[in-house]
């Protein structure tokens, strides 16, 4: 991403997040960076739609508007994984993506599979992701 698109969509997110804490923002910001990356190393074009309200970001790929949930292990928290199917029928989103985002290397995804088992995350997302950020690699676990 361009130094001057990032800032243009980090003074969006400042205005329209205004009710926001400092640290939300900072989470809406760091949510956009993974999602441009990870249209970046996609394989098919994805055109974003919307990332400001809420932690699901809507896009639409072949034809179809999808929603896509960026979740780190290591600082992110609990979710009413519930809500996030009504999102979905609200939306009208044909998919919901869940994506651990990695900055190491991740050879053993037994960590993820156990949190998809413990969350039953297979129920509510159609696929489910490893991206690792830095090495711009997508893994699919589901």
């Amino acid at each position: 991403m361009e130094l001057a698109v990032f800032q243009e969509l980090t003074e969006e997110i400042t205005l329209e997040c205004f009710y926001m804490t400092e640290s939300q923002q900072e989470e809406k910001v760091i949510q956009l960076i993974d999602l441009h990356h990870f249209v970046e190393c996609y394989g098919s074009p994805i055109k974003i739609l919307s990332y400001i309200q809420h932690p699901i970001n809507i896009i639409h790929e072949n034809g179809f508007k999808k929603g896509i949930l960026f979740y780190d292990l290591k600082h992110s928290g609990p979710f009413d994984w519930n809500a996030f199917e009504e999102f979905k029928r609200r939306n009208h989103l044909k998919e919901i993506w869940f994506v651990f985002v990695e900055e190491d290397s991740v050879s053993d995804t037994m960590r993820h599979t156990d949190f998809i088992a413990e969350n039953s995350l297979e129920i509510f997302y159609d696929k489910i992701f490893v991206f690792n950020f830095f090495q711009s690699v997508i893994k699919p676990l589901k």
